[in-house]
């Protein structure tokens, strides 16, 4: 799974042609979950929720590049961009 950011312990990735909705994972120490990039919602897993709304405040901010990976996440032999960590 490709990591596409990593901020206060926090790693942000996606599976290649992974199901809908978009969505992006998200690990924090032994806890994981999955993001509705549209939406921010948490759709399944356990995190901290100090952790869910660091990644919904990020979430928020990145909307665009989540998309545009998301729809890269699509193709074959995908080319995942980097986003920012929160600072």
């Amino acid at each position: 799974m490709p990591e596409i950011s990593r901020f206060y312990g926090i790693i942000i990735a996606m599976f290649a042609k992974d199901h809908t909705p978009p969505h992006f994972h998200a690990r924090y120490g032994d806890n994981a979950g999955f993001f509705n990039i549209e939406t921010g919602e948490l759709i399944d897993g356990k995190l901290p929720r100090r952790a869910i709304r660091l990644i919904q405040d990020w979430a928020e901010l990145h909307r665009k590049e989540l998309m545009d990976n998301w729809n890269e996440s699509q193709k074959d032999n995908p080319n995942f961009k980097k986003i920012e960590p929160l600072q």
